[in-house]
């Protein structure tokens, strides 16, 4: 998408006056949205007009939702909607402050402990976003001196974490376990280490591989941190994540994760040893410098803990919705990712292509997350599966796929 646009084509402000000091460089990206908005196809900041749940209101029309990350379906769950009002009641609608000083409240500790049982840690604290949290985690622990291994494909959050970051950051090659260890191998064996990397890989949807990553940090004496964000609710045993699906909770020394996909609030937590999160409290700046979650939001992210013990068979629906709409998908000719999670990625190639597909697939029904390079590969739509998606949501929206696909010559007409 960037490289297909010139320095000639760039939209300038309409008021040509402006000194040079106040005009904003000239943006491919932002010059491809304008384009995109030009000719009507423009998928961006779509407002939804109801509930995040497997179908939804958009442009006045019910739509099949595929691009939420609300895996185990807890956004419009009648629990998670009832703690969150008396949370309301009991305590207003905001803490007004950080965590550090006036804006701790009982629930927040006690969603802390609840999470540090639940990823098999001794202690947690929670952040006001996951982008937050990362950036807090990597900033407050990696210091100068210090060394980073950060997966090629991390999530933006762990990069700018990085950025934020005195230490030295060394990127390995994407899920390459030689090319980490090749890293590895530089690094002074004494020098505080810490590797990085997703659970469950955000826009393609592959698991890391704990079990090597595991091997290779304590062979090379470097810590191992895994942001979870899209693992937890729906792998492992209770929704514990990538590391309980590997029965490898216990080699994950930081579990990273995030409040706003399966469990269906806003706020992200680490959960570690004590002593690593006691140095956190007192040096992550994004917690200090941040005021805290409000009441509804950590009483929600509470409840879906206790709604993720219970969870068994939610995470068997999503999972076999997963397999239903990718089976699907295949059989009528699209190109997708194989995986073991809710996320589906459906590869268009070209970025024109892409948006024009998606815009039709808005129209007739469907709404999925189109994703153009760099933050693919490949320009692509990120689709990803509900537990409470019913069987006719997944054969509805595989038809719509079909006749949208060949209306738009994605796909090939049948002879």
């Amino acid at each position: 998408m960037v490289n297909s646009m010139t320095e000639s084509n760039v939209i300038q402000p309409d008021n040509a006056q402006l000194s040079t000091k106040n005009r904003i460089k000239p943006s491919p990206r932002v010059n491809m949205a304008h384009l995109a908005k030009d000719m009507g196809i423009y998928p961006y900041f779509i407002p939804n007009y109801g509930q995040i749940g497997p179908r939804t209101i958009i442009n006045g029309k019910e739509t099949i939702m595929l691009g939420s990350n609300n895996y185990m379906g807890l956004a419009n769950h009648p629990e998670m909607i009832r703690v969150a009002m008396e949370a309301v009641q009991k305590y207003g609608t905001g803490c007004t402050g950080s965590r550090y000083l006036n804006g701790t409240l009982d629930l927040h500790i006690e969603l802390e402990e609840k999470l540090a049982k639940f990823t098999e840690k001794d202690a947690g604290i929670c952040f006001s976003t996951g982008m937050q949290a990362n950036l807090g985690v990597i900033s407050g622990l990696a210091q100068k001196g210090d060394y980073i291994i950060s997966d090629a494909k991390n999530h933006a959050s762990i990069v700018d974490g990085c950025r934020l970051s005195y230490a030295e950051t060394k990127v390995f090659d994407h899920d390459n376990m030689e090319d980490l260890e090749r890293v590895l191998r530089t690094l002074p064996r004494d020098a505080n280490k810490l590797v990085i990397s997703d659970g469950v890989f955000s826009m393609e949807g592959n698991l890391a591989n704990v079990p090597d990553l595991s091997e290779l940090s304590e062979q090379y004496n470097a810590r191992l941190m895994i942001d979870d964000a899209h693992g937890v609710g729906y792998l492992g045993k209770h929704g514990e994540g990538t590391g309980g699906y590997y029965n490898m909770m216990d080699k994950i020394d930081l579990l990273v994760g995030t409040f706003s996909k399966s469990f269906a609030s806003i706020g992200g937590f680490v959960t570690a040893r004590e002593d690593i999160i006691d140095h956190l409290q007192h040096h992550a700046r994004s917690l200090i410098y941040s005021a805290s979650l409000p009441p509804a939001s950590v009483a929600a992210a509470s409840k879906a803990i206790d709604l993720f013990y219970e969870g068994d068979e939610r995470r068997e629906q999503v999972m076999k919705n997963a397999k239903m709409f990718r089976d699907g998908l295949d059989e009528l000719g699209f190109t997708t990712i194989q995986g073991k999670t809710p996320v589906v990625p459906i590869i268009i190639g070209d970025v024109m292509k892409m948006l024009k597909f998606n815009h039709k697939l808005i129209e007739a029904g469907v709404y999925t997350n189109p994703v153009p390079p760099p933050a693919a590969v490949k320009a692509m739509l990120r689709t990803s599966m509900i537990a409470t998606h019913t069987e006719q949501d997944v054969q509805e929206a595989l038809e719509i796929f079909e006749k949208v696909g060949r209306k738009t010559r994605i796909l090939k007409k049948k002879k």
